[in-house]
Order: structure tokens, then C-alpha cells, then sequence
């Protein structure tokens, strides 16, 4: 049998009192109220269809709170612009922040039934260079869509008859007919449901996206941040757009 010497117990003795204190801490960050100003940024269409909603539930249910909500389809540094919480989707790089998963999406490939119905057969990803596309591009980034299904890594590079900017324009030209586009799947979550876009080819579509929330590492969070990712981590996954269909 082992027995500790003098050393060994003062190490026991301070390991016990470092673990209760940690856990007093604990008790009182659960007992501080939840108040303040809470700022939050998350992508743009995403912010408007569901973290604009989860706001407006989380300030009814808590009215100390205040809430500064900034939507930019960039990832705003944290610390920086002072921010306490981000909803970011896609997977990140290793870091200092701390990440929790709540959903996943899809790139997903549609169009109006009305470009359907004159457009040449589509059933693999090869037969999208007969049709006409629309593309969403940021500066200098390649007009490249890749696939996943059988051949996981396949792609086709494209020559758009259209190429904006921003999403909204996308589905705009979509739903005129002017051909496929690519989105996210809450993107196009309104207009699958009303039979204005359907999806194609989901067989060959690549992984899914996580749906992540992330807040700067090294300091224990206020209580107002704990009770949002609380609250989203209960409310996301249950929309039907974020979910891996």
C-alpha cells in the first residue's frame, strides 16, 4: 500500500482547496443576475430568418438584458469590435475561441421549375456545364462548385451567365429562371417549401456545414452569455432549415 508523504499531502490538500473554490466561483457566477449588454454577430440572411427571432424570445425572457445584434457576412474579430458571442457557420480554424456545435446546413443545388422545364437533363454534376448558372463570389475566389456522393471530391468549374455578390440576388435571378444556383439550405429554406426552387442532385452534395457558436476563450463568460448559448443551444437544432436533411 502507498501512503503519501508530507509533500504529496499538501499537493491533495491544495488540489482540494483550488477545486473548492473553483466550484464556490461557480455558484456565484449562477446566482449574478442576468443583465447587461450582450453583443452578438452572426452572418447576415442567417441572422435575419433565426438569430433575430432567438434574440427577440431570449430578451422577453430575460429584461435586465440588452442586446446589440451585428450581422456582417465576414467573421468579425471578437475581441476587436468587443464582441461576446458569434454564430459562425463552417468549420474554423484552431484558436483561442471556444466553439459549440448547434446545427448543421447544406450547399444545396436548385432552381425554378420554369428553367427546368426548357434546361437539358441533369443527373450528375458533370451535365452542369450545358446548363446556365448563376454564381455567388467573393473577390478573387475561383468560380468552382465541388460535390460529394460517389466521387466525393468532384467538381465543375463554371462559366455563370450571372455572378453576384450577395445571396438575396441569387435567389432572386434563381426564381426568374435564369438558370441553377448553389445556397445554403436555410437560404432557400422559404422557397423549397413553396415550390418556387427545388433541389437537385442531393445525392451528390458535400458534407454537411456545422452551425457553430463561439465566444473568446481564457475568461469566464457573464452570466447574460452562458443564458443565450443556453437558450440556443436549446432552440437551433430544432429548425427544420438547419437540421442534416
Amino acid at each position: 500500500r502507498l501512503t503519501p508523504n508530507d509533500a504529496g499531502r499538501e499537493l491533495a490538500a491544495t488540489a482540494r482547496r483550488l477545486l473548492a473554490e473553483y466550484e464556490a466561483a461557480l455558484g456565484v457566477a449562477a446566482a449574478e443576475p442576468v443583465s447587461g449588454l450582450l453583443r452578438i454577430t452572426a452572418p447576415l440572411a442567417f441572422g435575419r430568418r433565426h438569430v433575430t427571432p432567438l434574440v427577440n424570445e431570449f430578451l422577453d425572457r430575460y429584461p435586465q438584458v440588452r442586446v446589440e445584434l451585428v450581422l456582417a457576412d465576414r467573421n468579425l474579430d471578437l475581441i476587436e469590435e468587443d464582441l461576446q458571442l458569434a454564430v459562425r457557420i463552417g468549420p474554423l480554424p484552431h484558436s483561442g475561441l471556444l466553439m459549440r456545435k448547434v446545427g448543421e446546413v447544406r450547399r444545396i443545388l436548385v432552381a425554378a421549375p420554369s428553367y427546368l422545364a426548357r434546361c437539358p437533363s441533369l443527373q450528375r454534376p458533370a451535365d452542369i456545364a450545358a446548363h446556365e448558372t448563376i454564381a455567388s463570389v467573393a473577390a478573387n475566389q475561383t468560380l468552382h462548385w465541388r460535390f460529394g456522393g460517389p466521387r466525393r471530391g468532384s467538381g465543375v468549374v463554371l462559366t455563370p451567365r450571372l455572378i453576384v455578390n450577395e445571396v438575396e440576388s441569387v435567389l432572386i435571378a434563381a426564381r426568374a429562371g435564369r438558370g441553377l444556383a448553389r445556397v445554403l439550405s436555410y437560404q432557400a429554406a422559404d422557397d423549397l417549401a413553396a415550390g418556387t426552387l427545388l433541389r437537385l442532385l442531393p445525392e451528390f452534395e458535400p458534407p454537411p456545414l456545422p452551425v457553430q457558436l463561439v465566444l473568446p476563450g481564457g475568461r469566464q463568460p457573464a452570466p447574460r452569455v452562458r443564458a443565450f448559448i443556453d437558450h440556443a443551444v436549446a432552440r437551433l437544432p430544432q429548425l427544420a432549415p438547419i437540421g442534416p436533411g
